[in-house]
């Protein structure tokens, strides 16, 4: 194979292996505990074996409920391990070490949503030697101290819900909150542009290969 040929089947096999997010749409109805004074917990963490890289964001937060400024919170901080952010914007979160937290102070309104959106390798290119997948989980509490959670049937972690990746590459959710709905993103339309660079390439590759087969 000729040095251009391999490098146009490298430019397309690369933008065939670069996969979008996997991104859920999550609505919670806290309207039976509105008022209460509690706390949210979020956190993306690797397996105990090896684990491929991942990373995580937490996007379009939005509630009439109300944050509390992650310095006056009980536990005096937010962010534990790689975590960067500070809510209602955009919280981002990669599994580079064992645990990997944000947690803050929360005053119930009714309602609660944001957006779960999963990428790097881990779903776009398994590597198929890690032995462990990650987790994100989700939870609130009826108290600032993380002790006592709520809307859950989780009795052992206390998990509203989690989403998992796992080796292939795939995520899967367990929701243990029947207040709770975490669906796949529907909204979200490929732009046009996003089509024209690997067409181009496998147009290119289709040309170059249709030249070598023509007769001098």
């Amino acid at each position: 194979m000729s040095v251009k040929l391999l490098l146009l089947v490298s430019l397309l096999a690369g933008f065939v292996a670069t996969a979008s997010p996997v991104t859920y749409d999550v609505t919670l109805d806290t309207s039976s505990i509105s008022g209460t004074t509690g706390s949210l917990d979020f956190n993306f963490n690797p397996g105990l074996l090896v684990t491929q890289a991942a990373d995580l964001q937490i996007l379009n937060f939005s509630s009439d409920g109300t944050l509390e400024a992650c310095a006056s919170n009980v536990q005096g901080f937010c962010n534990t391990g790689d975590v960067s952010g500070t809510l209602p914007a955009t919280l981002t979160f990669d599994n580079g070490t064992a645990f990997n937290d944000y947690f803050d102070g929360f005053t119930f309104g009714s309602t609660l949503s944001f957006q779960v959106s999963l990428y790097g390798p881990a779903l776009s290119s398994p590597d198929g030697t890690s032995t462990s997948g990650s987790t994100f989980a989700f939870s609130m509490f009826s108290d600032s101290a993380g002790i006592m959670p709520v809307l859950t049937s989780d009795t052992s972690e206390g998990f509203a819900f989690t989403v998992d990746t796992n080796l292939d590459g795939t995520t899967a959710v367990s929701n243990f909150s029947a207040q709770t709905s975490v669906v796949p993103e529907t909204s979200a339309v490929p732009e046009p542009r996003d089509f024209v660079i690997p067409a181009t390439a496998l147009l290119m590759l289709v040309l170059f290969t249709s030249r070598r087969r023509l007769p001098a």
